[in-house]
């Protein structure tokens, strides 16, 4: 439906970056979600199943990536885009991240002014990524 928002889960277990991203994604006209942790993000997930996923790779828990592959894994939720998003950025991390499930790797702290962008580019290699055939 082309009047709908773009929807968006970000997980992540800082209240600031929370409130900043969904911000920022909010003003630019996405609809945003917001988990602190992988179980409200699993309950967000299976109530409106979200076209991309910010997912902070460190989480109290399950991790980011644990979460990841389940989401992968299960048929009704394996076609959300998931950017990984980790201030926790060292060699061979976003390899991980990618041999998880993510479809994209984004480091924080991020650029407020180019995040918006990147989430447009996410979002329309997401909807790409539907209309092919599997």
């Amino acid at each position: 439906m082309p009047n709908e928002k773009p929807s968006i889960l970000v997980v992540d277990d800082n209240p600031t970056n929370l409130k900043l991203v969904s911000f920022l994604l909010t003003a630019n006209g996405h609809a945003v979600r917001t988990a602190g942790n992988a179980d409200e993000a699993l309950a967000a997930v299976h109530q409106c199943t979200p076209e991309l996923i910010l997912m902070d790779v460190q989480l109290p828990g399950m991790d980011g990536l644990a979460l990841t592959r389940q989401l992968k894994a299960d048929p009704a939720t394996r076609g959300c885009f998931i950017v990984a998003f980790t201030a926790y950025a060292m060699k061979g991390d976003e390899e991980r991240a990618i041999a998880a499930g993510c479809d994209a790797y984004l480091t924080k702290p991020i650029d407020t002014r180019s995040l918006p962008a990147r989430i447009g580019e996410y979002l329309d290699r997401a909807r790409a990524n539907r209309r092919e055939p599997r």
